[in-house]
């Protein structure tokens, strides 16, 4: 059985930093593109960052303040936020699915934390 459970989130004042934590079971981790998503209250779900063997992506919004990494070792995959504004503020979703680093889609993404809220106040 695959899982992905999600921690760190919270309140944080902008200019501030946090790091999620999205630590995988039942996978080829080794094998998988990771990927945060996020979705504010009352719009789509948006992809934030991916990391893969080959590379990582992000949304232009988020280079250069957040950076996303795994640790094949021990199955997960961070995302450290940095200088966090007011439009960061969403649930942060991981995901992961056997696909290109580049795919900013959610569909194809297979399995999927249970989600953490993250709040930045200005």
């Amino acid at each position: 059985q695959v899982q992905l459970v999600q921690s760190g989130g919270g309140l944080v004042q902008a200019g501030g930093s946090l790091t999620l934590s999205c630590t995988t079971s039942g996978l080829s981790f080794s094998g998988y593109t990771l990927a945060w998503f996020r979705q504010a209250e009352g719009k789509e779900r948006e992809f934030v960052a991916a990391v893969s063997w080959s590379g990582t992506t992000y949304q232009d919004s988020v280079k250069g303040r957040f950076t996303i990494s795994r640790d094949n070792a021990e199955k997960k995959v961070l995302l450290q936020m940095t200088s966090l504004k007011s439009e960061d503020t969403a649930v942060y979703y991981c995901a992961a699915g056997r696909l290109d680093v580049r795919e900013r889609t959610s569909g194809p993404y297979r399995y999927w934390g249970q989600g953490t809220q993250v709040t930045v106040s200005s």
